[in-house]
């Protein structure tokens, strides 16, 4: 297997600012994660059944880190992560449609992995959207199962994993 160690540096084509949302934006980053799962071709209900996972509420901002990518001023990309015992999950990494392939997405899951590892974890979980998992895989996550969607009964996700140990900041 080839490991890939993500760096901050030379992740992104655009020129991004990576912070934290304010809560007057979160409906609009709650809107930006369904345009971007809406791109792999979902119907209405499909889409709609994921809604609630795909938002943001204001409590998020207290509990989890979140990160936005911003070009010229515009969200275009969003993440979140949650630490517990030593273990990250990230719970949403969403790229606007329009700056898939930018390295936005590159740019937010190096924000995961940092804040991961500053916060004490020594894994990143992720529950991926199928058509997302090899995004992933490029990344260095790899298989560990499956996982149940939060959204659609019945619906099994790729489970993946990266570890986060000291020889990855080399």
């Amino acid at each position: 297997m080839v490991k890939r160690s993500l760096k901050s540096k030379e992740v992104s084509s655009l020129r991004l600012t990576i912070r934290a949302p304010t809560i007057d934006e979160l409906s609009s980053l709650s809107d930006l994660c369904f345009r971007s799962k809406a791109v792999w071709g979902y119907d209405e209900e499909f889409m709609e059944a994921c809604r609630g996972e795909l938002s943001f509420e204001p409590r998020d901002l207290a509990l989890t880190p979140i990160a936005v990518a911003e070009h010229n001023g515009k969200p275009i990309g969003v993440a979140q992560v949650k630490i517990v015992d030593g273990k990250a999950d990230l719970l949403k990494l969403f790229v606007e449609p329009s700056a898939l392939r930018s390295g936005t997405g590159e740019a937010l899951l190096v924000w995961a992995t940092d804040v991961a590892k500053k916060l004490g974890a020594t894994q990143l979980t992720i529950d991926a959207d199928p058509d997302a998992a090899p995004f992933y895989r490029r990344m260095g996550a790899y298989d560990v199962g499956e996982a149940p969607s939060a959204s659609v009964p019945g619906r099994m996700l790729p489970k993946l994993a990266m570890n986060l140990c000291p020889a990855d900041l080399i």
